[in-house]
This record gives structure tokens, C-alpha cells and sequence, in this order.
């Protein structure tokens, strides 16, 4: 991921930080933990498609 879409990701994250950060935790994370923080925040997100709209079934 190049320069700039790093620090627009740290600028969404502090406009918003996830819950337990803070703005400054986020303006002081390097740019591989913040890397890091994004793909763990999202990294079920292309699941829901698999699961259908009520979530995972057990049978």
C-alpha cells in the first residue's frame, strides 16, 4: 500500500477511532500497525456474503 493510502486511513481512524483508541493513538501508530489494525478490523467483512444475511448455521 503506497504513502498516501496510508495516511488517508489514519486520517478515517482518527476521525473515528475504533472503540478503546484514542486520535493520538492513532497519529503515533506506525504505518504497518496501522495497516495491521484495518486488515484485523475487516478481515471477516468478505465473509458475510457466505454465511446469508442470518449468519453461520450449525446443523
Amino acid at each position: 500500500m503506497d504513502k498516501q493510502s496510508t495516511e488517508e486511513l489514519r486520517k478515517m481512524y482518527m476521525q473515528n477511532p475504533p472503540e478503546g483508541m484514542t486520535r493520538d493513538d492513532i497519529k503515533h501508530m506506525s504505518d504497518d500497525d496501522l495497516l495491521d489494525m484495518d486488515y484485523f478490523l475487516h478481515e471477516d467483512d468478505d465473509l458475510d456474503d457466505e454465511f446469508g444475511a442470518e449468519g453461520f448455521y450449525i446443523f
